[in-house]
């Protein structure tokens, strides 16, 4: 007998995305309909981000008010507003598997998108602005002018954009840096803390193309930390994770990626090194999504095992070996939005942990969505619904902080980003909104390093 609701951890099925079936537009519908009746029946879901309400309200005002008389070109906005956060599958759904009902919301969007990538429905602007790894060597290189011209606020180019690219004019668009995390690692050699209790620990970090592209003090901060510590790093960028194309469906450009990184990590995880990335989307695709999309690449499979996110990391040294001298305090409080791909790896909260080592500092966390989602967030269509769905912790973080002497940090940077510009543009806010971070670059602040 199936009973109501499971009480055991979710467990994923293999992502069979190369099987026919698994594209088939009838087989797909049925799929949805299946999973879309059970969703509407239970709601437990509605406030995590735009899908469910668009697909309550969807049911609702039908003329049955039930799933039998909406018509399936009607489901299409309600898979568009998946981010693929996993905060549903992972925090919510009473009816994962094991459960009977055998439900995962977020991979049967990814399924219709698939479904969307083969009939060639991304279109060149979309698929541009997921080349990450293009789009950060070019933009590097005249990093003042890309800049300038993504500079919010910008009467000239903003409005162009938006037209052509489909990003909101308002939306804040990271910066680009003038050199990348991998060329300054290079640059210079670090001197390793030889009398620090994890000194003989060796680790490679994966770049990723935010910190590779856009901001290197992320990776710059952890290279420190670590070198403080006694801990021997190498960075690498082999490739962008794959991140921007799984949410378009692009699964075979993620098994060419899955494979590229792997293979180049492979020798030092032969060696014995963990590898740690530097931003949870890319750590959850390592551990999690690459074996389920690559199942059979024992590569894929070691690099999974051997990945860390970096406050685990980090919190993980403290906990076995101690930290290396004091930490200072930091001279503001701290917002801490815990990342939903953070969230979704199931380590617990370790950006908070790795804080609140740090003595007489006040760090606040805010566990809900930011309205991010990726590229979902800055669209024209999307913009105002994520700063409304981000609101609860916008106001959060206007309320810890009203004299903006502090931060605002999240390991997603987009979601930071996102957050501060919600904290100045709030109603009746006079003083500067808070800084904007990356935990681990708090971490190296009280650190000395």
């Amino acid at each position: 007998m199936t009973q109501e609701g499971g009480l055991g951890a979710p467990m994923r099925h293999i992502i069979d995305w190369q099987n026919p079936d698994f594209t088939d537009p009838d087989k797909i519908d049925a799929e949805l309909r299946r999973v879309f009746d059970i969703c509407h029946g239970c709601r437990r879901c509605f406030n995590l981000c735009d899908s469910f309400p668009r697909l309550f309200d969807l049911i609702d005002e039908s003329e049955s008010g039930e799933l039998d008389t909406v018509d399936s070109k009607d489901f299409a906005p309600v898979i568009e507003a998946c981010t693929l956060c996993d905060m549903c599958f992972m925090t919510k759904c009473p009816y994962v598997p094991p459960h009977n009902f055998d439900l995962d919301f977020p991979h049967l969007m990814l399924r219709a998108r698939v479904a969307d990538f083969q009939r060639g429905e991304p279109g060149y602007w979309d698929k541009k602005l997921a080349d990450t790894d293009g789009n950060g060597k070019l933009a590097t290189k005249v990093a003042g002018f890309a800049n300038w011209g993504s500079k919010r606020g910008n009467a000239l180019t903003r409005p162009i954009l938006e037209k052509v690219c489909n990003i909101h004019r308002d939306a804040a668009l990271p910066e680009y840096a003038r050199g990348t995390l991998e060329s300054e690692a290079k640059s210079e050699d670090l001197v390793i803390n030889t009398a620090a209790p994890a000194f003989g620990q060796k680790a490679v970090i994966y770049a990723t193309c935010f910190s590779n592209y856009n901001t290197p003090e992320i990776g710059e901060s952890v290279r420190r930390i670590l070198a403080h510590n006694g801990v021997e790093t190498e960075v690498l960028y082999p490739v962008c994770c794959g991140m921007p194309q799984m949410e378009q469906g692009d699964l075979a450009e993620v098994t060419n990626r899955a494979k590229t990184v792997a293979a180049a990590m492979k020798p030092h995880i032969e060696a014995g090194k963990k590898v740690i990335a530097l931003v949870p989307s890319c750590a959850l695709m390592m551990k999690f999504e690459w074996p389920l999309i690559v199942p059979h690449d024992p590569d894929v499979q070691a690099l999974a095992e051997a990945t860390c996110d970096a406050s685990e990391y980090i919190v993980d040294i403290a906990k076995t070996h101690g930290l290396a001298g004091d930490l200072k305090a930091l001279d503001g409080p701290i917002t801490l939005h815990i990342a939903c791909h953070a969230r979704a790896q199931n380590m617990g909260a370790k950006a908070a942990e790795m804080l609140r080592l740090i003595p007489d500092t006040e760090v606040k966390v805010v566990e809900r969505c930011s309205g991010h989602g990726g590229t979902w967030g800055i669209k024209k269509q999307n913009f105002e619904i994520g700063m409304k769905i981000g609101k609860p912790v916008i106001r959060d973080a206007n309320k810890n902080d009203p004299e903006g002497t502090g931060w605002i940090a999240s390991e997603c940077p987009l979601a930071s980003l996102h957050l501060q510009q919600g904290v100045e543009e709030w109603d009746g806010r006079t003083a500067p909104a808070p800084r904007q971070c990356h935990p681990v670059e708090l971490m190296a602040k009280a650190c000395g390093v």
